[in-house]
């Protein structure tokens, strides 16, 4: 994970204001499928530079705010000083040390691409859930990832791609339901520009 973490270092002082349709395509995702419900306990995954995080203070009581990056999350911390969050730096495929739960909510936002075991990730997470909890996943599209579409940005030395890994829609659902977790929704999210090829990928499980 560590060409990751130096991928989104560097990317983290033009993340917020470069041109990004993935990244406030997926912020109209989150916030389309969690509105009009509230959570006492949420783990944000992939929180950024906290793109996401000012929102799910309004539905939720608490977050535990974690990224791979310290760059971003610096940019997140001066964004938000709230009691209410905790931002950690911690790489989820190592124990989950960071976790403050039982969560009722959790997220991964554009975060999984760069994840190669799903499975692990899924056995990690049930363990901090709360039953009756929901898991809300938004990612790059697969369709686009098979036209090779990644995470990406321009520096002055040149276009960095960051290190990402295939999954098909199968691979998510069939990782969430090997630990009991129940689809509630699946929706595809187009540019309005382009309506032949989906850009993002939002799944809704709930924890059993």
């Amino acid at each position: 994970m560590s060409n990751v973490s130096s991928a989104y270092n560097q990317w983290a002082e033009i993340y917020d204001s470069n041109k990004n349709r993935t990244r406030d395509l997926e912020a109209i995702s989150l916030r389309t499928l969690l509105a009009g419900r509230h959570f006492r306990n949420c783990l944000e995954i992939g929180c950024g530079t906290g793109k996401n995080t000012e929102w799910l203070l309004t539905i939720a009581d608490q977050i535990t705010a974690v990224d791979l990056s310290e760059g971003m999350l610096t940019k997140a911390r001066e964004k938000i000083n709230s009691p209410q969050v905790a931002f950690i730096e911690a790489d989820i495929t190592q124990d989950w040390q960071f976790a403050r739960g039982p969560y009722d909510l959790a997220t991964f936002s554009l975060v999984l691409e760069h994840i190669e075991n799903l499975d692990s990730i899924f056995a990690k997470l049930k363990a901090v859930m709360q039953p009756n909890g929901y898991v809300y996943v938004g990612e790059l599209h697969p369709f686009k990832q098979y036209t090779g579409t990644k995470a990406r940005f321009e520096t002055a030395e040149g276009q960095q791609v960051v290190t990402c890994f295939n999954h098909h829609l199968g691979e998510f659902y069939a990782a969430a339901k090997a630990q009991g977790f129940e689809l509630v929704e699946l929706k595809e999210w187009f540019d309005e520009d382009n309506r032949d090829m989906p850009r993002i990928l939002s799944l809704l499980f709930r924890v059993s």
